[in-house]
């Protein structure tokens, strides 16, 4: 039974050291973007200015940014905020400009854009250190996170899981942050959001991978390390299949119709839902396989009773 459970396994690990280079080179291609290109940070970073305004009729979005972009404030964000006539607009910050000036420039570019009278509702400035303070609690989040996903995978299963899980992390988590950087798409909150995310739905996938790993290391006696672990990721094939597939179907419906204000919430889960498929494969079980995870490592020790050996002695 199970020479033929052997034969029936798709060979996944003879294409790990192939898959571990195309990965390293991802990941190089990715912290160079980040030296030299750096992040496109959106306004919950670099700061900026956020009025809110209200329209006598129901707001057009796509016609208020239409109108912003044809008047120089290309980076504008517009977003609806409360009801369909209350819109809230978000710009980079400009040196050398006030607050209230920039107000009046928005107030009329839209009455005369839209051709409806714009009330102001209220203006605020979001300074640079807030963008600063926010920049490193995100940091401190993930960093925080992958601290606590190491000590847990160590615990439950073996510390090359656990170096492989986190790795698996950091390799999703740093090819998404490079896409952004390649594309200098804006990262904002939403974005940090989806990345912390991605850590949660990569570590599910690489968290049943591991399970299975070990329950097949106790239960098969015969076939190698790498054997077994074909066999672990071909069992848990399809429902890692599944799991993907339906969830980047829900993504690419957001992608496409949920707006520009979601466009980069998407996008990031988008990449890192296909990464962390791919990584649950050939990234952890891949560095667990290299650091010589094998049975012995896996079964339990057996602790005896104490008096044990007198009961056995006892006729």
């Amino acid at each position: 039974m199970q020479i033929l459970q052997l034969k029936e396994t798709v060979a996944f690990m003879r294409y790990r050291k192939v898959a571990m280079i195309f990965s390293i080179l991802l990941m190089a291609a990715s912290i160079a973007s980040l030296a030299v290109n750096k992040l496109n940070f959106g306004l919950d970073f670099t700061g900026g200015t956020l009025i809110e305004v209200g329209f006598e009729d129901s707001a057009d979005l796509t016609k208020i940014r239409n109108v912003m972009d044809s008047n120089g404030f290309e980076d504008a964000v517009v977003q609806l905020y409360g009801s369909s006539r209350d819109v809230v607009i978000r710009l980079a910050q400009r040196d050398g400009v006030e607050a209230k000036m920039i107000g009046n420039q928005v107030l009329e570019v839209l009455e005369e854009g839209t051709g409806q009278a714009v009330d102001m509702r209220r203006i605020e400035f979001v300074g640079a250190s807030v963008g600063d303070e926010l920049a490193e609690q995100g940091g401190l989040a993930m960093l925080t996170a992958l601290i606590c996903i190491l000590v847990y995978v160590a615990f439950r299963f073996e510390w090359r899981f656990a170096l492989g899980s986190v790795f698996a992390l950091f390799h999703d988590v740093l090819l998404t942050l490079g896409l952004f950087s390649v594309l200098q798409l804006e990262f904002d909150l939403t974005v940090l959001a989806a990345i912390l995310a991605v850590i949660g739905y990569s570590l599910n996938d690489t968290i049943v991978v591991s399970d299975r790993i070990r329950e097949n290391f106790r239960k098969i006696r015969e076939g190698s390390a790498e054997e077994i672990i074909n066999i672990s990721l071909t069992q848990t094939l399809s429902r890692t299949f599944i799991t993907s597939i339906t969830t980047l179907l829900v993504l690419a419906a957001l992608f496409f119709k949920g707006g520009a204000l979601i466009h980069g919430f998407a996008t990031a889960l988008l990449l890192g839902v296909f990464v962390g498929t791919y990584s649950s494969v050939y990234v952890a079980s891949s560095v667990a396989l290299a650091l010589g995870i094998s049975k012995e490592d896996l079964i339990p020790e057996v602790i005896e009773k104490e008096g044990a050996d007198q009961e056995a002695m006892m006729p």
